[in-house]
């Protein structure tokens, strides 16, 4: 497990790492030693330290050093938990002021979870923990500590699925299997359901689905939809952390985390994720409202947010000036083939400082792949883009492909159907052409017919820079 994150942190990051392993099971000594590591090391990723040991050991890490301490069981877990339930929420929607939460599970990670919901607004009476010993109530004699007791509930209920009648959400990060078909048809409707338990979750999707079909739900593994996974946090956190030189990981930096990741999910797809996963129709919804793992934007939208945070909240040592800047630079850990185009990008983004933004015809304007790099161009304000196309299927391929376009804001549209500029266009063609054979109702049709030539025409007339 630690050298295949070390591979992560590299990979997604460029992080290095060094996997240590330390023989220790006194929490005191434990702080001990790591805290010695701290000239060496610009951050420390703490890594399998069980409840309720993990809480006191990173408490007095963080208090006795200077350096970035994390542990990713614990809040790298919360952080992308968070970010699918904020996002959970807007699917079926639901109030996070509102909402019954019932979690099974009283670990490391489930109680990181359930403090950073809470920061961004779930209210702690209207959460109910269970682990082995059923529900966590108050004067309970077994299997608790102060961490846990903040939790307890003073109730009569003891077990599952005695608390999960009329719930809102589930929160597994337990074992599997726990969650059964008669405790989901018991839940509120439209009920979200996030079963992380790996590799069995608490409830299978398809035994959940068979239950009732108004289940929204995520699972911890990559072959069902809505993957929470810790890849989608850990390496970029650090990566924000360190590139300022932030003297500690604060919960603001987490929140913008949380953010940064939900608001990813809710926007277009990228081709990258597309082709990796084989589908290119993911659209904010039921099946996809958490980033997918292999999505080449999350670095350049968590670290950015963390390290804006980590500057905001004063723990940044080494402050950077230029975000714009520092986005750009970041590209290179994930778009590798990048290089070229950046001095086009440049010049671009130059013209736009000069107040001069070039207007850029784009003739196949209905094609899939135009649609997504004008919204990229759109997003960069790189340009001015005009398509070519029919605004009918424009707006049917924006709304498919789950694209923010909007046509006569963010683009201007040449409809080859109909143009009061089409006349001008083709008699400027004839005029080139007729000396070629070119008669002026080959003129009319061929401007009809070829996209092209439409967009050749608005470059020489100057309805287009390029």
């Amino acid at each position: 497990v630690m050298e295949g994150k070390a591979v992560l942190f590299k990979k997604f990051a460029g992080i290095d790492v060094f996997d240590i392993e330390i023989n220790e099971t006194d929490p005191d000594k434990l702080v001990t030693i790591i805290a010695g590591l701290e000239a060496t090391f610009g951050g420390i990723n703490l890594e399998d330290i069980k409840a309720p040991e993990c809480f006191t050991v990173e408490r007095q890490l963080r208090d006795r050093m200077k350096i970035p301490v994390f542990h990713d069981d614990q809040h790298g877990t919360a952080i992308t938990v968070s970010a699918a339930f904020i996002n959970g929420l807007k699917v079926v929607k639901k109030d996070i002021k509102e909402v019954k939460v019932v979690v099974s599970g009283a670990g490391a990670a489930a109680l990181g979870c359930l403090e950073l919901m809470m920061d961004l607004g779930l209210p702690l009476e209207n959460i109910w923990v269970t682990d082995i010993e059923g529900v966590v109530y108050e004067g309970r004699p077994t299997l608790m500590d102060p961490d846990k007791e903040r939790y307890a509930r003073k109730t009569d209920l003891r077990t599952l699925a005695q608390v999960i009648e009329g719930a809102d959400v589930f929160l597994g990060v337990s074992a599997g299997n726990v969650l059964k078909k008669e405790m989901v048809a018991t839940m509120a409707a439209r009920p979200l359901i996030l079963a992380l338990a790996n590799p069995t979750p608490e409830i299978l999707p398809e035994v959940a689905l068979a239950v009732r079909d108004d289940i929204v739900m995520a699972t911890g593994r990559s072959d069902y939809p809505n993957q929470v996974n810790n890849v989608l946090c850990f390496p970029y956190i650090f990566r924000g952390a360190l590139d300022v030189g932030a003297t500690t990981i604060t919960r603001e930096m987490e929140i913008a985390a949380v953010y940064a990741i939900a608001g990813l999910a809710e926007e277009e797809q990228n081709d990258v994720v597309a082709a990796a996963y084989g589908s290119y129709d993911l659209s904010f919804g039921p099946d996809y409202f958490i980033p997918k793992p292999f999505d080449p934007r999350l670095i350049v939208r968590i670290a950015p947010a963390v390290a804006k945070a980590a500057m905001e909240g004063g723990v940044a040592t080494r402050p950077i000036a230029d975000l714009d800047a520092y986005v750009e630079q970041l590209q290179q850990f994930v778009y590798h083939s990048g290089a070229f185009m950046k001095p086009l990008y440049a010049a671009a983004k130059q013209r736009v400082r000069d107040g001069d933004k070039a207007r850029i015809v784009f003739t196949e304007g209905e094609d899939e792949r135009v649609l997504r790099a004008v919204q990229v161009i759109v997003d960069e304000k790189l340009a001015r883009p005009i398509l070519v196309g029919r605004p009918e299927v424009l707006l049917a391929r924006i709304q498919k492909f789950g694209l923010r376009l909007r046509l006569g804001q963010d683009v201007e549209v040449t409809s080859p159907d109909y143009d009061e500029r089409f006349h001008q266009y083709w008699t400027t063609y004839w005029d080139l052409m007729c000396r070629e054979g070119i008669t002026k109702e080959m003129a009319r049709v061929e401007m009809r017919r070829r996209l092209t030539l439409i967009g050749a025409m608005m470059v020489r007339l100057g309805d287009a820079d390029g």
